[in-house]
């Protein structure tokens, strides 16, 4: 089949008997049609329809070859610098399509798998590891366009480092049995967004200090698996208008809970299993930071340019653009976002083929971004709310407009170069990126994208070549070697 479209998105999705559970139902019919997914998935719908629009389509998919099926470009392995010029062009077209609201966008989880097949050798004649489960699972995943989800967290019962979560039911979905079907998974893991709305989920363990090797598995499974189900947190749509709330009517994803109630992997789903070591090389030797920062920073080089774009029509509407505290403010959001350019270019300049033969993006400058783009989007949301002021409270509803006080509103709300409409629905997407439940979600989204931002600073350190900048000073000093 190769590249889908959103029809077929949605229909594979609908037939699917996965169990989700929101506000305490278990949620019956169309997965399409129920209010808390609904925007998303026809979101999801026109990022496949994308891959067949005659303007983007070369940009979108590729063929392998041999094959006239042409398949998303997102699951291309780099083989050159155009290639990976190629990976992003096309993420860019996904990314500007959601203004890059949609972290789990299809290519994120896509480039994950891309990466890990990429990468599997790493698991070659190590032992419980099959690298071919791997590569069988990238080329079903390019034959039939599938949909992932992921989780790597565990439940944060004790958050101490010496916790072993010792307790006498799992907590942590671990392996509880071994048969000649596969392994048996009991307990839970946290934070897959979009859990339940894909047609599998990939569990992969995150390394850590202290590894239970009965948690150092990974596998991907068919989202309705028996034994599988997703616990659904409060949805932040906050209406399917579009004039009231225009991005959480569309973007908002979902995160849940993953449920392994006594779940059988089948062995040909293992990728392996009471492998420590095998668990924490696969995801730190492997090209999957590489790719998975690569994709994210794109998209995130696309939301801070929406974002751009939001503080300064705000300022062209309320006319202050002469005050220099808010010239100030907007040359905050433009730094940020040429940084973010600037260090994207600098990963795909310095990349270098990998010991497989793939291209792979410089890893340190991804990481700086993936740094400081926590600590920037919380700033480029405050920075909108001060522009924004008192107007971000006081916003009036489509249907207001709709009714007998509309011509108080075109008197009281109109703008220098706008009608009364067009500056509520302005300052309604001001306070939906900013300050409604999907805008919050969204900042503590991004601060913790890629896990504790302390830590990922730590990791920065560590991982940054440090030791030309040392011997340059010891040189200039005629210190004497240790």
């Amino acid at each position: 089949m190769g590249a889908m479209t959103g029809e077929a998105f949605i229909n594979r999705l609908n037939q699917r008997k996965t169990e989700i559970w929101f506000n305490g139902n278990k949620v019956e019919g169309k997965i399409s049609e129920h209010p808390a997914f609904k925007g998303l998935i026809h979101t999801k719908e026109s990022l496949y329809d994308l891959q067949h629009d005659p303007t983007f389509n070369e940009d979108m998919t590729f063929s392998l070859p041999g094959k006239k099926e042409r398949i998303g470009l997102s699951y291309l392995q780099p083989k050159t610098k155009d290639d990976l010029k190629r990976r992003r062009k096309m993420m860019e077209h996904w990314a500007r399509h959601t203004h890059g609201m949609m972290g789990r966008s299809p290519d994120y989880m896509n480039s994950a798998l891309m990466s890990f097949a990429s990468s599997a050798a790493i698991l070659k004649d190590r032992e419980n590891c099959f690298p071919e489960h791997i590569q069988a699972l990238y080329e079903r995943a390019m034959n039939e366009d599938l949909s992932f989800a992921h989780s790597f967290i565990t439940p944060q019962v004790n958050r101490s480092q010496i916790n072993m979560g010792f307790s006498e039911e799992p907590i942590s979905a671990k392996v509880v049995e071994k048969n000649e079907k596969g392994l048996v998974i009991k307990g839970a893991r946290l934070l897959a967004t979009q859990g339940g709305i894909t047609d599998e989920i990939l569990v992969f363990s995150a390394p850590r200090l202290f590894f239970d090797p009965d948690q150092a598995f990974a596998f991907s499974i068919p989202s309705d698996t028996e034994g599988l189900k997703f616990i659904c947190r409060e949805s932040f749509v906050g209406s399917e208008s579009l004039f009231n709330h225009p991005l959480s009517a569309r973007y908002e994803e979902m995160d849940s809970i993953v449920v392994f109630d006594n779940v059988l992997v089948p062995w040909e789903r293992v990728f392996y299993y009471d492998n420590v070591d095998a668990a924490i090389d696969f995801l730190n030797k492997s090209s999957f930071y590489s790719f998975a920062y690569h994709q994210v920073i794109i998209r995130q080089v696309v939301k801070t340019e929406f974002i751009l774009g939001v503080a300064e029509l705000l300022v062209a509407t309320i006319n202050v653009s002469e005050y220099q505290h808010i010239q100030e403010k907007l040359s905050e959001i433009i730094i940020g976002l040429e940084t973010m350019k600037a260090l994207l270019d600098k990963s795909e300049a310095d990349a270098e083929i990998d010991e497989w033969g793939y291209m792979r993006p410089s890893i340190i400058p991804l990481q700086v971004a993936g740094t400081i783009f926590p600590k920037m989007y919380p700033r480029f949301c405050e920075i909108i709310q001060l522009i924004g002021a008192s107007g971000m409270v006081s916003l009036p509803t489509e249907k207001d407009f709709e009714s007998p006080i509309r011509q108080d509103l075109e008197k009281y709300l109109q703008a220098t170069n706008k009608t009364a409409e067009d500056r509520v629905k302005l300052f309604r997407l001001a306070w939906d990126l900013t300050m409604s439940p999907f805008g919050t979600r969204q900042i503590q989204y991004e601060r913790y994208f890629f896990g504790d931002p302390i830590r990922l600073s730590s990791n920065l350190y560590k991982a940054y070549p440090k030791q030309l900048s040392v011997d340059r000073v010891s040189q200039f000093l005629h210190l004497k070697n240790d």
